[in-house]
């Protein structure tokens, strides 16, 4: 079984920090939203705003790409568009593998952004031998027993693993014999890799989790805050009570 690390180190080798790459896509969706309502200039403020961050840290991010804008213009965005697709390596085609054809394999097979954003799905991968031969999205399903070959004929360096948990580690280790170095992993595991292995891992039940976390605690909030004024307006009645003499008049205040 493959041993080590399941990611690189913080920095990459030219210097731009692992942060700022995971903040790259966020701004490559932002503007090419913008390139297709053919907008040619945009500010950082506005820029940043689309892809959820501050604009200190979006001039930041792209001062590591060389891009500094124009004062009073901003960032031309077809430039920032080939720039950051450069620097992602979107400037050509990458092959894909998808290992693990059930329903959310079928659903990433189909989905149709790939193809968009530099990405060709190569070969679709199943162990269910009644898979093969299956088109789903149009490419029909190849089996496990030849993932080596499909890897090797197709110069395949990115694989997705979509297979349930116990069989995804198996997967991980094929791919990465056969020459893979990139894995998108949604099986709900923690892969061991190599050096030299990138994995990045996609749990729907750890954001769903998250989600109910902050629900919990919104919903905390609303009930603190609906009990809080009832709490009060007591207070308030027991102080005035205090206040009141035996027959329900404010006594006067004793001289001194």
């Amino acid at each position: 079984m493959a041993t080590g690390r399941t990611h690189r180190p913080a920095t990459r080798s030219r210097g731009i920090p692992e942060a700022t790459v995971a903040r790259l896509p966020l701004y490559l969706r932002a503007l090419t939203a913008l390139s297709e309502r053919s907008v040619p200039t945009v500010s950082s403020e506005e820029l940043a705003a689309a892809a959820g961050v501050n604009s200190a840290k979006l001039r930041k991010d792209f001062s590591y790409l060389g891009s500094y804008g124009t004062r009073g213009v901003g960032y031309d965005v077809e430039y920032l568009v080939y720039q950051i697709s450069r620097e992602l390596g979107l400037t050509q085609d990458w092959p894909v593998v998808i290992v693990g054809i059930g329903n959310l394999g079928a659903a990433l097979a189909n989905y149709g952004g790939f193809a968009s954003r530099g990405f060709r799905v190569a070969a679709l991968i199943d162990a269910d031998p009644a898979m093969a031969g299956k088109p789903v999205a149009g490419i029909p399903v190849q089996h496990t027993d030849d993932l080596e070959k499909i890897i090797q004929d197709n110069g395949v360096s990115i694989g997705v693993i979509a297979t349930p948990a116990g069989a995804a580690q198996q997967v991980c280790d094929r791919l990465v014999a056969a020459g893979v170095t990139s894995i998108l992993n949604f099986a709900p595991t923690v892969l061991n890799v190599p050096d030299g292995v990138d994995v990045r891992k996609v749990d729907l039940s750890i954001e769903l989790q998250i989600l109910a976390f902050h629900e919990q605690r919104k919903a905390g909030e609303e009930s603190a805050a609906d009990t809080a004024l009832p709490a009060a307006a007591a207070a308030a009645a027991r102080k005035a009570s205090a206040d009141q003499g035996p027959d329900g008049d404010v006594p006067a205040v004793m001289p001194a």
